[in-house]
């Protein structure tokens, strides 16, 4: 009998770290519409369909895709009380030799700066270091985001470098700073033998 994998949900104290659901629609559109300028400076220009409920319904049929196909696992940050805050993804999970993947993410502009975000990333990481036995988890982030540098780097995330235009931001290209987080980091430990 083939059993369908169980979908991946991660909690900590505050937050559940799930899948959307076609349910989390309107929340996730007044989220998105009330945090715009917030969020755009550091995102990719959306699309003219990007609040839509066919964008979402592909949104959440491709998360479930790519959860079962292991190459990806884009959650929602749910505080226990049901209120959406934001997303974080792990993509590009990449297996055999490389055992690694890359991880983004987003919050609303009245749950920045709460420690959400930070327990986000923990959860996630330890899942990909543990259940999914990645070795390294990279992400990136413009070079003025102080937020989001910081909260990585609480996170245990070092930085490594720059990327050249790495990714069109708020529609032109922009270069990244580049942050990993290794499952064996041994990096500005002075204990190292």
């Amino acid at each position: 009998m083939f059993l369908r994998p169980r979908p991946v949900r991660l909690e900590t104290e505050r937050i559940v770290l799930r899948l959307p659901a076609h349910t989390d629609f309107h929340a996730w559109v007044s989220l998105r519409q009330s945090s715009r300028d917030f969020l755009t400076p550091w995102e990719p220009v959306w699309s003219p369909d990007h609040l839509t409920r066919k964008s979402f319904v592909n949104r959440v049929y491709w998360a479930a895709r790519a959860s079962r196909g292991g190459t990806a696992l884009p959650l929602f940050l749910v505080r226990r009380d049901g209120v959406l805050l934001g997303a974080i993804t792990l993509d590009n999970i990449r297996r055999g030799p490389a055992q690694s993947g890359t991880i983004g993410y987003w919050i609303g502009q009245d749950f920045a700066r709460q420690g959400y975000m930070r327990e986000a990333i923990g959860v996630l990481v330890h899942h990909a270091f543990t259940a999914l036995d990645l070795s390294r988890i990279e992400a990136a982030c413009l070079p003025e985001n102080a937020a989001s540098r910081g909260v990585l780097e609480k996170s245990g995330f070092k930085y490594e470098g720059v990327a050249q235009s790495y990714l069109q931001i708020d529609g032109r290209w922009r270069n990244h700073v580049l942050y990993a987080n290794l499952r064996s980091d041994r990096r500005g430990r002075t204990d190292a033998r």
